[in-house]
């Protein structure tokens, strides 16, 4: 049974009503004391001036002639009468306008506020559950009804949704209220993407450059809540492209995996090194690994020796995946022909961390994994002192205390950079690549030098170990397919495999090292806490 959406009607939308002001006008029609003519209020105001001066005139005497003022004649308490009924009606015809005017103000305080408050009901229709809906949510609370089997039971991703948004909610006492369920195609990500959906979170993308990289320009979109950093980066694409743009050379392609085995002896687990590491031995081996996919192709293989345990790291290309399950499936094609030839071989696991995947290692920074890239570019002095505002001297300096001294100093692990991590999650995030290979991806070392006899300045970004993809896991949603799509990327290259992933890898370096000299020169310059105060300071209450 369908979910059924309703629709809040424009006429009975939660949304702020406008109201029609009203005018002077209109407040003599509502004021009781307004309903009088010009003459009448002209006739009250000579009465109560009339009656002031008298009181005035008729008190200045009494002190003149020592006469006590609360002896009140008749013509006094006529007098003072007069002015209170004269007072009275002033007041009221001039108060009452005030009055609505306050009001009016209150409302359209109170109409900001709920413009702000109230949700486009447009965008977010309310969920009505049906009875069948009503009693599979009862049976997720209460246990009866496995909530990661809503899918496969339903037959409709995002009806089970839904339902499993209501039951959670239910079960926790927690609203969802803001985060959206609308508007997303739940199909996409099923089974391969996330499982057991409730929503999805938005986060803004913003675009830096033009980046003038190998003479094209890239449009590069940075998905981030952070402030400044896509100005910041932008403002790098500027001085690159003002100085004749950047240049990027790949100098490694090949993913990793690298299982762990043990034998008894570790004289055995020599033997199988030794049987791996034999040139004669690797077309044999290579073929079994090939045999996982057309784009896999074995490059080398590099073994580690702990005890009686053994650690073989094998290196592949994969086309225009970031492929690790391509490399996965070529191991596991291995193990089983190992085990021929050495049938005592205990497979501990298909990963032993000698990849190295999602985590800080010196293997990665040394040997590299995925795409290995270098980018350049010379920046010309006056761009360093019109767009950067620094002189090329003081970068020079500050990239020897702080990314190189500082960084070592600090123990630094392939963080020889100033933020080379914020502009690779924003891309990563942007075009559906897995955001926790940000951690190794985002090895990098920033190198400055003077140049041209000291007026130009040459920086580069050396990153050994830039892990991407274009085609699998988030690169086929459509968000993020639109952001590949803008930088010409979108997909398998029809003109060579691997050839689109090894460009967005280009272009990750090309705003790494947009990012790093703009963020560089802003520390020179003595910019970076009055840019993060204005521009990534909320103002909100």
């Amino acid at each position: 049974m369908e979910l059924k959406k309703m629709e809040i009607p424009a006429s009975t939308s939660t949304s702020p009503v406008k109201h029609k002001k009203s005018t002077k006008l209109d407040s003599f029609s509502e004021n009781p004391t307004s309903n009088a003519t010009p003459l009448l209020l002209y006739l009250t105001n000579a009465v109560f001036f009339t009656a002031v001066y008298f009181l005035l005139v008729s008190w200045r005497d009494k002190i003149r002639h020592s006469k006590p003022l609360h002896v009140v004649s008749s013509s006094e308490m006529a007098a003072l009468l007069a002015l209170a009924i004269s007072l009275f009606y002033l007041l009221g015809f001039f108060a009452h306008p005030l009055q609505e005017q306050e009001n009016e103000e209150e409302e359209e305080e109170e109409e900001e506020k709920l413009k702000k408050k109230v949700p486009d009901v447009k965008s977010d229709p309310i969920i009505i559950l049906s009875e069948e809906d009503e009693e599979i949510v009862k049976g997720v609370v209460e246990g009866r009804v496995p909530s990661y089997s809503l899918e496969s039971k339903l037959g409709d991703c995002k009806r089970a949704a839904a339902i499993r948004r209501e039951a959670l909610e239910r079960i926790t006492g927690k609203s969802l209220d803001g985060l959206p369920l609308e508007n997303f195609d739940y199909e996409s990500i099923l089974g391969q993407c996330c499982e057991m959906p409730v929503g999805y979170v938005q986060i803004p993308v913003g675009i830096a450059g033009p980046l003038l990289l190998d003479g094209e320009e890239y449009s590069v979109p940075m998905a981030t809540t952070e402030g400044c950093l896509v100005a910041s980066t932008n403002r790098g694409c500027k001085a690159i492209y003002a100085s004749g743009g950047a240049t990027s050379v790949l100098l490694r392609d090949g993913m990793t995996r690298a299982p762990v085995v043990r034998f008894s002896t570790a004289k055995r687990a020599a033997q199988l090194k030794l049987y791996l590491e034999d040139p004669l031995s690797f077309e044999t081996i290579a073929g079994a690994f090939n045999k996982s996919s057309r784009f896999a192709r074995l490059q080398s293989i590099k073994c580690a020796i702990a005890g009686k345990n053994l650690y073989m790291r094998f290196t592949c290309s994969t086309g225009d995946a970031m492929g690790m399950n391509m490399v996965s499936k070529g191991v596991q094609n291995v193990l089983d022909f190992l085990l021929t030839d050495f049938p005592d071989m205990d497979v501990i696991g298909i990963s032993g961390n000698f990849c190295s995947d999602k985590k800080p290692a010196a293997v990665n920074w040394i040997e590299g994994r995925g795409k290995s890239v270098v980018c350049e570019a010379i920046i010309k002095e006056e761009i360093v002192k019109k767009v950067l505002k620094t002189e090329v001297a003081s970068l020079v300096e500050l990239n020897m205390l702080k990314n190189l001294t500082g960084s070592a100093m600090a123990g630094a692990l392939g963080g020889f950079n100033a933020h080379a991590a914020n502009i690779v999650s924003a891309v990563y995030i942007a075009t559906g690549q897995d955001p926790a290979q940000n951690i190794e991806s985002s090895h990098c070392i920033t190198m400055m030098e003077a140049v041209n006899d000291g007026k130009d300045l040459h920086i580069s970004v050396t990153m050994p170990s830039i892990e991407v993809g274009t085609v699998g896991g988030g690169t086929q949603l459509a968000s993020q397919a639109a952001c590949l799509n803008l930088l010409g990327v979108k997909g398998a290259s029809k003109v060579e495999p691997g050839a689109n992933s090894r460009r967005l890898a280009a272009i990750v370096a090309g705003a790494v090292l947009a990012g790093e000299l703009s963020l560089m020169s802003a520390i020179a310059a003595g910019q970076l806490v009055n840019s993060h105060m204005k521009f990534n300071r909320s103002n909100k209450a």
